[in-house]
């Protein structure tokens, strides 16, 4: 009997409690402590792979000593990288002798969430360079941001949507790369004309029938309301908001900065932890 009523017990909690300890529906809150102020984050439970990652940075003690070594006013301040603490952190490097760039899957959760002054987001190296737009491992940025009108959000959605048609237009160029070949050794210019012709229209039909991002009433709302930075919006992963401490976060972004972003006066996480 005492048996089976452990075991039941042991199931109670298994269900009751998550893999990070907190009880279901209650949102993980990991607290930075700075030294421009507190800053109090809660952490989103549909982006299960960030969460779980910038929890198991917190308490294997990365984040603590970090300074804030991106800072742009009206847009973001960036930190996160453990090579900028004290003691540093040494690289990963592969066989090659090549630093390895340390990456986690995206998690994008549009338009759920978007990038709305206050929000916590990944940040991540360029399409080019990382078209499936993974997460660092490490680094992570708050939005500032600023506000926008409906027209320049207008102007944004248009932008997107002309990139990203560019984008598929040079995609389907190398998809009919043999096509193009041939029809330039024969010198037919009207043919390969007709070919790119062809090719750029199919781009743009298709990206506006499923355009890459478009501005519910609600984000519309909050970004002429609050503000925020809309340019990165399903293309960077949020995971999370700041509940308490924007003024530490406005206190940052108002530092001077030199040419590459750099504050002139250091900012660094003292402490960082996880509310448990």
């Amino acid at each position: 009997m005492k048996k089976n009523l452990a075991l039941a017990l042991l199931l109670c909690c298994m269900v009751s409690v998550g893999c990070t300890g907190q009880n279901p529906g209650q949102e993980t809150e990991v607290v930075l402590e700075t030294t421009a102020g507190e800053i109090r984050l809660k952490l989103y439970d549909d982006t299960p792979g960030h969460r779980d990652n910038f929890i198991r940075n917190v308490r294997e003690g990365l984040y603590t000593g970090v300074t804030f070594h991106r800072v742009i006013r009206n847009f973001m301040i960036q930190t996160g990288d453990p090579a900028t603490r004290p003691e540093g952190f040494p690289p990963h490097i592969d066989e090659q002798g090549d630093t390895i760039t340390e990456r986690i899957p995206a998690e994008i959760v549009w338009p759920k969430h978007y990038n709305v002054r206050g929000v916590l987001a990944a940040a991540r190296d360029g399409d080019e360079e990382n078209p499936q737009r993974m997460s660092d491992k490490y680094q992570f940025y708050i939005v500032t941001g600023k506000v926008h009108s409906d027209d320049e959000l207008d102007n944004l959605e248009t932008a997107r949507e002309q990139r990203d048609a560019e984008v598929l237009f040079l995609k389907k160029q190398q998809e009919n790369k043999k096509k193009l070949d041939a029809l330039r050794a024969a010198r037919d210019r009207d043919g390969v004309s007709n070919l790119l012709e062809k090719l750029q229209d199919q781009a743009r039909w298709e990206v506006s029938e499923n355009p890459p991002i478009t501005y519910p009433k609600e984000l519309r709302r909050a970004y002429k309301m609050h503000g925020g930075a809309p340019w990165l919006d399903n293309e960077y992963t949020v995971f999370g908001e700041v509940v308490e401490g924007m003024k530490a976060v406005e206190a940052i972004q108002k530092i001077k900065t030199n040419a590459q972003e750099v504050p002139l006066k250091e900012v660094r996480i003292v402490k960082a932890y996880v509310v448990e």
